[in-house]
């Protein structure tokens, strides 16, 4: 299986720390969380790794390499002066030719707890073009953005009204698995999109599938993320 780690953001919210390092090298207790993120693949039994990466992403090629000390085989896909987005840096990844039939998708500041093979399972069994994993939130981590009508998304909104709101209980988990058809015929060449606006027209279609975790999620965007992260893995040995 293949996973597509996206890492090309900015992390403004983390300056001045960010101002030189790139977010997936943060140091968490001596290490840089890209390598927790590996790590975990690794355990997951992801062989391929592609990372979208942008804003200093140099250092995080320098620092991973081709992978083999994760057990992976790790490859890159570079933007260069402008940032296409999130599905924008799947795109170049498809023209670039490193992308299979369907991968998983996870950001850069993320670190999920969850089995893959089941949620990749779902995804196949569904028939859809993509399938995004939301956690039931009700509105505790973030504004909850996601009405779950199992085994699809009925909507997927971060903007929607405050009576639309009154009617998400989950939220974007931060896993997703898309055909790599859905970038070629979704996602135009050359400009800036947002994954968040193609999930968004796909659940409306019903075209987006589900998969309900319960495990909580990590983030290292935040200096609280970090902290908080920083704290489980010392307290689960990673």
């Amino acid at each position: 299986m293949q996973c597509v780690i996206l890492a090309g953001g900015l992390g403004k919210r983390l300056h001045p720390l960010t101002e030189t390092l790139p977010k997936a090298l943060v140091p968490i207790n001596g290490r840089a969380f890209i390598d927790y993120q590996l790590a975990c693949l690794a355990r997951q039994s992801i062989g391929e790794v592609v990372v979208c990466t942008g804003y200093l992403g140099e250092q995080i090629a320098n620092h991973v390499g081709e992978g083999s000390r994760f057990g992976l085989a790790v490859r890159y896909c570079q933007e260069r002066t402008e940032l296409k987005g999130t599905a924008g840096a799947l795109r170049l990844a498809l023209d670039a030719g490193l992308l299979t039939d369907a991968f998983f998708v996870l950001y850069g500041d993320s670190f999920l707890p969850i089995a893959f093979a089941p949620v990749f399972e779902q995804f196949r069994a569904s028939g859809r073009p993509a399938l995004m994993t939301v956690m039931r939130n009700e509105n505790r981590w973030d504004r909850s953005n996601v009405i779950f009508a199992p085994p699809v998304i009925e909507l997927y909104d971060k903007h929607g009204d405050d009576v639309v709101r009154a009617r998400m209980t989950h939220i974007d988990y931060g896993l997703s698995v898309i055909a790599r058809r859905l970038i070629a015929n979704c996602v135009p060449a050359g400009v800036a999109f947002d994954l968040a606006d193609l999930f968004h027209v796909l659940s409306r279609s019903g075209e987006l599938a589900g998969f309900e975790v319960t495990e909580r999620f990590y983030e290292v965007g935040s200096q609280a993320g970090i902290a908080d992260f920083s704290r489980y893995a010392a307290e689960a040995g990673l």
